[in-house]
Order: C-alpha cells, then sequence, then structure tokens
C-alpha cells in the first residue's frame, strides 16, 4: 500500500502547485471544477495501471522494469528542466514577456509562466470547460507515470483512491498555501520531476 499512497502523492504535486497558483491569482475554482480535475487525474493513473498491468502479461518483466525506470526518469529530468527554464525566463522577463525582433518587425510573445493561463476568459473562476481542458493536460503525467509502472503489482483501484483523496487535499491546501507560495516568487515544478525520479529509483530497488 506504501507504493500506491507514493504514487498518489507525486501525481498530486502540480495539482498542489496549480491551486496555489490560482489562489495567488485570485481565480476561484468551483467545487464541480475541481472534482473534474481531481476525478480525471485519479481514473487516468487508475486506467493506465490497470492497462500496464495487462500488458506485463506479455513483456518480459526486466523489459518491464527498464522501460519503467527510464521513462520516469526521463520525465522527471524533463519537468526539472522545464521548470529551471520558467524560471529562468522570470527573472529575464519582469513583465512577463519577450520582445523577439526580427528585421524591422517587432514580435511580442507572452509568456505566462503560471498555471492561472487555463482562465482562458480572464472570468477569475475556472469554469467547467476550462477545468475539463486543463484535466486532459494534467492527466498525461499521470497516464504516463501509470503505465511506467503498473507491471509492479501496484492496485489500480487502491491508487485511484488514494489519487482522488491526495488530489482534493492538494486542491484545498494548495488554495490556503497560494499566497505564500506565490511570494517566494519561484516555479517549483520541479519537485514533482525530483520525486518521479526518486520513485523510479524506489521503484527498481523494491
Amino acid at each position: 500500500m506504501l507504493q500506491e499512497v507514493i504514487l498518489a502523492v507525486i501525481i498530486s504535486i502540480d495539482t498542489f502547485l496549480a491551486a496555489a497558483a490560482y489562489r495567488s491569482g485570485s481565480i476561484k475554482i468551483p467545487f464541480l471544477s475541481a472534482a473534474v480535475v481531481v476525478t480525471f487525474s485519479a481514473l487516468s493513473l487508475g486506467l493506465s495501471l490497470l492497462l500496464s498491468s495487462f500488458l506485463s502479461g506479455f513483456i518480459p518483466v526486466q523489459i518491464c522494469e527498464i522501460s519503467g525506470f527510464i521513462i520516469l526518469t526521463a520525465i522527471g529530468i524533463t519537468t526539472i528542466f522545464k521548470s529551471l527554464i520558467r524560471n529562468l525566463v522570470r527573472r529575464l522577463s519582469q513583465r512577463g514577456e519577450l520582445s523577439l525582433h526580427t528585421g524591422s518587425s517587432g514580435i511580442v510573445v507572452k509568456l505566462y509562466l503560471d498555471d492561472t493561463a487555463a482562465d482562458f476568459d480572464c472570468s477569475k473562476v475556472l469554469s467547467l470547460k476550462e477545468a475539463i481542458a486543463l484535466a486532459l493536460a494534467g492527466s498525461l503525467d499521470s497516464i504516463t507515470t501509470g503505465l511506467s509502472t503498473g507491471y509492479n503489482e501496484i492496485d489500480p483501484v487502491i491508487s485511484t483512491l488514494f489519487a482522488f483523496i491526495t488530489g482534493s487535499a492538494a486542491i484545498i491546501f494548495g488554495s490556503l498555501a497560494g499566497r505564500k507560495i506565490a511570494s517566494m516568487n519561484h516555479d517549483l515544478s520541479w519537485l514533482g520531476g525530483a520525486a518521479l525520479i526518486g520513485f523510479a529509483i524506489f521503484e527498481n530497488l523494491t
């Protein structure tokens, strides 16, 4: 059960940071929108774990272990690299935008360096439609992680349950801690990447 809990906590890190970003941007997350985000993430993890467990019956365990470790580590490194780039751009651009000039024309590329870009209509409320778009994007990590770990006898049902619990807690505590996290002026999404790498090593050793 420890693996299921750890896995659920890891995939909830991004949800926590997103909720914190919304709170710091004074964007409200209605109950239904929060439920959509959490449910999508939990079900994506559970179904991908189930599929991975099924496929492992046809693929040698050694290949599953090696490929799972490589994929999780790659995702973790990519997440850390993205966080470093976002922090660098944030420092270089105090106004949240970069100006690129080609010839006599100027191109202004606005880089929204937080997760509040999901509020497409700038209504300061995460609508159901926006929540679905956010959930679909966030579920990609859950699916990839599930497919990379399902071979290791991780229970899909228990993982889904814990993912729902930790996801709900992530939104609640993220909303409460939003202002504090925003005041740090750092992108903390690298935590999720580091956690994935740590989990990959943990899985490989157990």
